[in-house]
């Protein structure tokens, strides 16, 4: 069993090992962005999730497809480079794993620590069941 300072050591690897933070843009200025066509919304989530309930403006990138190479592949010739894509999940700790990801990609990936629930009660749009 791992003692404490064990633990403590492994979780600060562990998070070191993640570049990607969280933006500091503001929702509304994502919802801005996301309007004018300057950015674009993904929900890093998996099916399941995403049929319970997305975002109307989202597209469907599950972490599990970005961690397979040849789906990712696919995926991100998908995806606009010349924008920033923002992504989000349920509580804001998926999304720094598919950020780094897609980071190394080439894309400007923008995490948000808001996970859908917020997004809706921040004032995005649900999609229609």
């Amino acid at each position: 069993m791992l003692k404490v300072a064990q633990f403590v050591a492994v979780v600060a690897v562990a998070n070191s090992l993640l570049a990607a933070e969280h933006t500091k843009d503001t929702l509304q200025q994502v919802q801005q962005s996301m309007k004018s066509g300057k950015a674009v919304l993904i929900d890093v989530r998996e099916q399941t999730e995403w049929k319970a309930g997305h975002l109307k403006d989202a597209r469907l990138v599950p972490l599990s497809k970005l961690r397979d190479k040849a789906s990712r592949d696919k995926l991100t010739k998908t995806l606009p480079k010349k924008k920033i894509v923002y992504c989000h999940c349920r509580s804001g700790g998926r999304v720094l794993i598919a950020a780094d990801i897609l980071a190394r990609e080439g894309f400007d990936i923008r995490p948000l620590k808001s996970g859908y629930a917020a997004l809706v009660k921040a004032g995005f749009t649900p999609a229609k069941k």
